[in-house]
């Protein structure tokens, strides 16, 4: 092996390293699969995507006035969702290390360590701030766009613009 592919090989693996540490700040799956299906098989996410806007709009987790009520401690509701999501993230990831359990395909599931960072804070108080302003977050915003409050799409557009202002500038930002 000559001098200039052990570099290379070298500045290949540290390449690798930091783009492994960059994906793992982000919301980026580092599990990602590699297996390839058809088409088909994604409708199967359809389905429960249209299920979990069902039960958000059944639960009145996508209603402006909720919200409000919740950022005004006016009701216990929106919080007893919250938590009850918050404790069933926890247990299943508890479980899945406990148990080093397997996606359906055999793939291991890996949970790396994160590291905290002030970019963090900023982004919660920029991501609330957002949420109260509108009365809606991420995952509501195409259950409310379904059930016709389509003054939502204002917001939608706004979340996938202030998406892309992220990404442009990403690199500058505290990480």
């Amino acid at each position: 092996m000559s001098p200039h592919t052990s570099t290379s090989f070298q500045s290949g693996a540290i390449a690798e390293q930091q783009d492994f540490a960059n994906r793992s700040l982000d919301a980026i799956c580092v599990n990602e699969s590699h297996l390839r299906h058809p088409w088909w098989y994604n409708l199967k996410y359809a389905v429960v995507g249209i299920v979990f806007g069902i039960v958000f709009v059944k639960a009145e987790i996508i209603s402006w006035f909720r919200i409000q009520e919740m950022f005004r401690f006016e009701s216990f509701h929106m919080y007893g969702i919250i938590g009850s999501a918050v404790i069933t993230g926890l247990l299943s990831v508890l479980i899945i290390k406990r148990f080093r359990l397997k996606t359906i395909y055999g793939e291991p599931v890996e949970i790396h360590p994160k590291t905290f960072n002030k970019g963090q804070i900023y982004g919660g108080l920029l991501f609330g701030l957002g949420w109260a302003m509108t009365g809606a977050c991420p995952g509501p915003l195409f259950a409310q766009i379904g059930s016709g409050a389509t003054v939502i799409l204002v917001t939608f557009l706004s979340a996938v613009a202030g998406t892309w202002v992220y990404g442009y500038f990403r690199e500058k930002l505290p990480h």
